[in-house]
């Protein structure tokens, strides 16, 4: 498979020590050649691979030097698109790197589209689809958890179990049709029944286990959305500053400070947290207020994790107990702040009203109780269950979703096995659930979809 030779800047912008222009395709050497004068008069079209050359750009077209540079070339098929790669090491400037990008473009390169260079991995081979996808999940991965989870889809760890179970698969379906051409044996109906019945449900419990996971992959891919509600002044914003360790929400006492919902990211005991700060939920005449506290009942109803802040030095009130009203179902820890002051809160009210979610006292005026607070969020969803390093995470909503379809035509073809359904109707559903996990790894998968993916990468990448 043959590609033009692509060009992007695959560091971000701005300002730095060192910016990089990759190159990648069967031009890629002579380009940078072309453009490249080094101290030693070296050639790159005659340089080993895998070496890196100090040295100019120059502009062949007026000979006038554009930048001092490093240039690092590797020859294929031993690079990340098994293609020739060059990497041209630059001044980090915004318009040194955007000097460099329009030398090369005008000298035979092409603009790289988003995530095209992973994208040429794949399709030469180099990676599957799920690796692929798991380069993006590493970049954005907001801690240590969730890098580890995309780490481990990178070196092929559900690739392998996926392959595995399309094995079983396939070895199934193999056997099945060689029965259905020699029934001429007594004992084959039955035996194959028996066998669909073995297989289906090996690979039904596999899926299960991969599945089991997905709840706590997907958080770890894409935050927990996390909502801090409750009346105005119990402490929300001070909440906000104490998870993320900075003052990012103004705090006064004044109720009502806070108009719209605040967002913002957080490491919680290697928990990410897409915490939202919302306005206090009381009835109000102020319009702008008004239109806060409507906003606030709407991120509710999207929420993974409430955190509900009560003031424990004043009396439950009727807001309070709406409060609570509203979250019910919910995922909730219930806050208890200012401890400092005197106490005027139903402690026993509080408790029938939390119905048995986890309750946690803090003073966040002295800095006291955030560190249960942390360690209560990080238990409700992960207690004991990310530890062990060995085990396959799936966090994609892509590979969740097709794993839910495949486990349902796994409990679909052993229902009909247990009803005497012909046996080529049950192979029917167990040669889609092998489409369906091969859609997982890219191995059967609309290219229309491989544009799409690959379309939400970083330019560069």
């Amino acid at each position: 498979m043959e590609f033009d030779t692509i060009v992007a800047i695959s560091t971000p912008m701005g300002e730095g020590a060192i910016a990089i222009v990759r190159l990648s395709g069967d031009e890629a050497i002579p380009i940078a050649d072309s453009i490249f004068k080094s101290i030693g008069a070296k050639r790159l079209t005659d340089v080993p691979s895998h070496t890196i050359h100090y040295g100019h750009l120059v502009d062949p077209a007026n000979g006038q030097a554009v930048e001092e540079v490093m240039v690092s070339l590797m020859k294929g098929p031993k690079t990340f698109t098994k293609e020739d790669v060059v990497e041209i090491n630059c001044h980090g400037g915004i318009v040194s790197v955007n000097r460099v990008l329009q030398l090369v473009l005008k000298n035979g390169a092409r603009l790289a589209e988003p995530g095209e260079f992973t994208k040429r991995a794949f399709l030469n081979g180099r990676i599957d689809l799920s690796q692929a996808e798991a380069v993006m999940d590493l970049i954005r991965a907001k801690t240590d958890r969730a890098m580890n989870v995309a780490l481990g889809q990178m070196e092929g760890r559900l690739s392998k179990l996926i392959r595995k179970l399309r094995q079983e698969i396939l070895e199934t379906l193999a056997h099945v049709e060689v029965n259905i051409d020699y029934p001429e044996y007594d004992d084959v109906e039955e035996m194959t029944h028996h066998m669909l019945l073995e297989k289906a449900s090996l690979v039904r419990s596999e899926l299960k286990k991969l599945l089991q996971t997905s709840e706590q992959g997907k958080i770890l891919r894409e935050g927990l959305s996390t909502v801090i509600v409750g009346r105005p002044n119990v402490g929300k914003s001070s909440l906000l500053n104490s998870l993320v360790h900075e003052n990012k929400a103004i705090v006064t006492d004044i109720p009502g400070t806070t108009r719209d919902v605040i967002e913002e990211y957080v490491n919680v005991r290697g928990v990410p947290l897409r915490l939202l700060d919302t306005a206090g939920i009381r009835e109000t005449e102020d319009i702008v207020e008004r239109i806060g506290v409507e906003k606030s009942r709407q991120v509710l109803k999207e929420a993974d994790l409430i955190l509900l802040v009560l003031n424990y030095a004043d009396s439950l009130t009727v807001e309070d107990e709406n409060i609570f009203k509203a979250v019910s179902g919910l995922d909730v820890i219930v806050i208890v702040n200012k401890t400092d002051l005197p106490g005027k809160i139903d402690s026993d009210r509080v408790r029938e009203l939390a119905k048995g979610h986890k309750i946690v006292t803090t003073s966040l005026l002295d800095d006291k109780g955030v560190d249960e607070l942390e360690e209560a969020i990080s238990s409700l969803f992960f207690e004991g269950s990310l530890e062990s390093g060995d085990m396959t995470y799936v966090s994609n909503s892509r590979h969740i979703a097709l794993l839910h379809q495949a486990l349902q035509l796994m409990e679909d073809a052993i229902q009909g096995v247990e009803m005497g359904t012909p046996i080529d109707i049950v192979q029917i559903d167990l040669t889609r659930t092998w489409e369906l996990l091969g859609e997982i790894i890219g191995e059967s998968i609309h290219e229309s979809l491989i544009d799409q993916l690959f379309s939400q990468f970083c330019l560069g990448k």
